[in-house]
Order: C-alpha cells, then sequence, then structure tokens
C-alpha cells in the first residue's frame, strides 16, 4: 500500500514473493517490490527518508541482508534506517522492509 502525504510517501511493509526462497533472494525480491511502489508513486530510493526493517532472526540474517541492502541504497542517500527482530506474519517469510520517502521537487 502507498500513502502519500505532505509531499512524503509511505509503504506498508513489503515482503518477498517467493517467501521459501533464502534471505537473500527474500531481501532482493523486496527491494525490488520497494522501487516498483517508489516509481508508482512518484518517487525513488534516492529520496528515502527512512527505514525499518524486521527479519525473523536477526544473528543468522542481519549480515546476509545488510549486504544486500548496502548494494541497492545509493551512496550518499542512505536513510535513517532501524534493524528489528520480528515475528513475521507468515512463518516463511525471513524479512519485512519499510520505506518513507519525500517527492522529488518540481
Amino acid at each position: 500500500m502507498i500513502v502519500t502525504h505532505n509531499n512524503t510517501v509511505y509503504l506498508s511493509g513489503q515482503v518477498a514473493e517467493d517467501p521459501h526462497a533464502d534471505i537473500t533472494r527474500q531481501t532482493q525480491s523486496t527491494l525490488a517490490r520497494v522501487d516498483e511502489l517508489l516509481i508508482e508513486a512518484g518517487t525513488d530510493r534516492e529520496h528515502l527518508l527512512s527505514a525499518t526493517i524486521y527479519l525473523r532472526n536477526i544473528d543468522r540474517d542481519f549480515a546476509p541482508m545488510n549486504d544486500v541492502w548496502n548494494a541497492w541504497v545509493i551512496d550518499g542517500h542512505q536513510p535513517a534506517r532501524a534493524c528489528v527482530e520480528a515475528h513475521l506474519a507468515r512463518k516463511a517469510l525471513l524479512v519485512e522492509i519499510c520505506v518513507i520517502a519525500a517527492l522529488p521537487h518540481t
């Protein structure tokens, strides 16, 4: 879901298409969906303000998730970020990502 208010875009939590994939593929899939929704909302990852990342097992999955995240985020445009361990809606899900982005000035 996309909510836009006062030139700010809020995306609800996004998860991987294939919940049975490993953490690397789930993170890649989730971030691809984030990209699609940001574009649909009229912005992109260069305008990220904040991200919250939920991991089923932070001890096991933080490092591989973080590798994917670091390759995805644009250098110089890293948002404020929190990463927490959480019980996700489905047992197979390993990662869920929520982001907030600004709309570009036009």
